[in-house]
């Protein structure tokens, strides 16, 4: 297991289970402390290489990810990691894809999928998950 995030850290979430996630808007500059070990970049087009384990989710600004099934194994993959690793999700203002990733994540944690864009306003940002197609993809996305 690798160091965990600070739970008091920039933008870290902390999921019901104790997993923590960090979310960021890539425009901004790293925040101090360990570097990620495994990302997902939600972007519409492919991100710069980052030196720690990556991946891309074609997922253009205020709209939902080009590929749903994509999407969820990526996000699922994303929670498993968090278990034991340090997972960023970050898109480029770490508001909008950023929340409905994390409103995923907490669905999959246990939180219900109608209370998941709360929860993730309430413990990252009040402005998350910016769009209501954004906030349905989320009330619609289970645990399976």
């Amino acid at each position: 297991m690798t160091e965990r995030w600070d739970p008091a850290g920039a933008g870290v979430i902390a999921l019901p289970s104790g997993r923590l996630v960090r979310g960021r808007g890539l425009r901004r500059p790293v925040p101090e402390g360990p570097e990620p070990t495994f990302s997902v970049h939600l972007l519409g087009r492919q991100p710069p290489p980052v030196p720690w384990e990556s991946l891309w989710l074609r997922w253009p600004d205020f709209r939902l990810p080009a590929d749903r099934a994509q999407a969820r194994a990526m996000l699922r993959q994303a929670w498993d990691r968090a278990a034991t690793d340090r997972v960023e999700v970050a898109c480029g203002g770490g508001r909008g894809r950023t929340g409905t990733a994390l409103a995923c994540l907490a669905v999959l944690d246990g939180v219900p999928a109608d209370e998941a864009v709360a929860y993730v306003r309430r413990h990252y940002h009040p402005k998350a998950v910016e769009t209501p197609w954004q906030r349905r993809y989320v009330r619609r996305f289970d645990r399976r």
